[in-house]
């Protein structure tokens, strides 16, 4: 019999650290103080948290993951017209969000696991060639209310937790996600949290952090997990925004599964041997989740409008995050990026995930007629992260945007030694996957690369015409731009820098709200 308490601690430590999956990243920044105008004529006001974690006192390289380019900020900043350099696009007309952990109220650093943070979005507004503001805000779940002295409105739903992994936008709202458990929280437009949200009461169990939309048919997808069950499942919320069919796929040993694939036929379900462990919740472990290599590695087809999953097994890998998949005959091609087995999310004693090798981009090809998995390496070079033009989602693409951080490969090596300095760099990578070429735009020391998030020209008729959007540190500052490149001119000088007013720390995924 499961007691309240080890059920308590199996939602924070476990699907809630799992609930970012493998380490998501790349964000910036250094240690440089949190509140700080970015230029003259900006103004700029900012919250005081005063008890986030800093790292400091822990020795260096004690806690790769509460230090430098992932110490979090302990203030909320507001900051108005923005200093520009070069000249922003006038149909960016929207919001940059992206959200990742941030602890609030850290008492015991050494207890602590970089995954289980409480998620802060960080957005940039833009409008008519103008940066008009910047914030960042902690998602307000009812332990971060209480820490910040605020009041939570309504009742307290199941499995609370601020959010931290993935910012969307979806149907006139914003929400934040997490999976494994917590519902979505919505926020409004200057990121401040309205409530929970469960797709018009329609939401059952669990969530992801990687949705997957479908824009022609107007469908938004999931695949969910939970400690305690004997299965996963598929959800389809159609036009309307409610749940409209949920599909139960048995599964052994409670797997981890951060991410799937979508095609316009399927849904690709990746059982990772990463799994469940009782004891280690019943123990208090703080992420029982363990590499298992007594659970074989698969991969699921399943019809996109329900029924039985087909699997395959595959060589063990960490199957990281999904960059696009499409149907191609009686093929499925999956392109992704991944991370070498085993990979241990719960760490090595550095309070974060810990990799075995960098992760690279990969592709399956799925025959579904011979019953086969044909695998191939896309490209070696470390990078994680890996975008596509949303519009191209379930459909053949042509091109892949992907990030590479220096600081963040480090910590995840870090236990087992740090690897040379000259294989890590700091980059954001264009991948022609028909040509089967690629474009590196580099960043100097310091300099880390977020998520490149696609975002389509106004009239835009070719897949790559339009620009990528990232959050950049600013190592002579200290602090963090928004860099904006073309994506059609992916090398050349970017577009425009966008100077915030302080660090956005190492974090995770992020969106464009476009304007309607």
């Amino acid at each position: 019999m499961m007691t309240s308490h080890t059920r308590r601690r199996i939602l924070q430590g476990a699907t809630l650290a799992a609930a970012t999956g493998v380490a998501e990243g790349f964000g910036l920044g250094r240690s440089a103080p949190a509140a700080r105008a970015a230029t003259a004529g900006t103004a700029a006001t900012g919250r005081g948290a005063g008890t986030a974690a800093t790292g400091k006192g822990a020795g260096k390289g004690a806690l790769p993951f509460l230090e430098g380019a992932f110490a979090p900020v302990t203030e909320e900043l507001t900051a108005f017209d923005l200093k520009v350099t070069g000249r922003l696009p006038r149909d960016l007309d929207g919001r940059y969000l992206r959200t990742g952990p941030n602890a609030l109220g850290l008492e015991d650093v050494r207890a602590h696991h970089w995954m289980l943070g409480d998620g802060m979005v960080h957005g940039v507004r833009l409008r008519d060639g103008r940066a008009e503001w910047y914030r960042n805000r902690w998602v307000r779940s009812s332990r971060v209310a209480k820490q910040l002295g605020e009041k939570y409105p309504g009742e307290v739903p199941p499995d609370d937790f601020a959010c931290n992994t993935h910012v969307i936008p979806y149907k006139g709202r914003v929400l934040a996600l997490q999976e494994g458990g917590p519902l979505p929280y919505e926020l409004d437009g200057e990121l401040n949290t309205v409530r929970p949200y469960d797709f018009r009461s329609t939401l059952r169990g669990a969530f992801t952090a990687h949705t997957k939309y479908d824009p022609v048919a107007d469908e938004l997808h999931a695949v969910t997990y939970y400690p305690t069950w004997d299965h996963v499942r598929h959800l389809m919320i159609d036009r309307t925004g409610r749940v409209a069919r949920t599909t139960e796929v048995p599964v052994a040993d409670a797997p981890m599964m951060h991410d799937f694939a979508l095609t316009q036929k399927y849904v690709v379900i990746v059982d990772v041997p990463i799994t469940f462990d009782a004891e280690a919740a019943e123990a208090g472990a703080v992420v029982p989740y363990v590499w298992n290599d007594e659970h074989p590695m698969r991969v699921g087809v399943l019809p996109r409008a329900g029924g039985t999953a087909r699997w395959f097994e595959v060589d063990p890998m960490y199957y990281s995050h999904t960059l696009n998949a499409y149907d191609q005959g009686d093929t499925v091609v999956v392109d992704f990026s991944s991370m070498p087995a085993p990979f241990y999310a719960a760490g090595r004693g550095s309070g974060g995930p810990s990799a075995t090798g960098a992760p690279a981009l990969d592709r399956w090809t799925i025959d579904l007629r011979a019953g086969r998995v044909g695998s191939v390496r896309l490209d070696d070079r470390p990078q994680e992260f890996p975008r596509v033009n949303e519009a191209r989602v379930s459909r053949r693409h042509r091109f892949g945007y992907t990030a590479s951080a220096a600081e963040m490969w480090r910590a995840y090596e870090t236990v087992d030694g740090v690897p040379p300095d000259d294989k890590f760099t700091n980059c954001l990578v264009k991948h022609d996957l028909l040509r089967g070429t690629r474009q590196v735009h580099r960043f100097p020391k310091g300099a880390a690369a977020s998520e490149p998030v696609f975002v389509p020209r106004r009239g835009a008729r070719d897949e790559d015409d339009g620009y990528i959007v990232a959050y950049v540190n600013d190592p002579d500052r200290g602090a963090t731009d928004l860099v904006v490149l073309s994506a059609q001119d992916f090398t050349g000088r970017p577009l425009a820098r966008v100077q915030l007013p302080g660090r956005v720390p190492l974090g995770f995924h992020g969106s464009w709200v476009a304007d309607a």
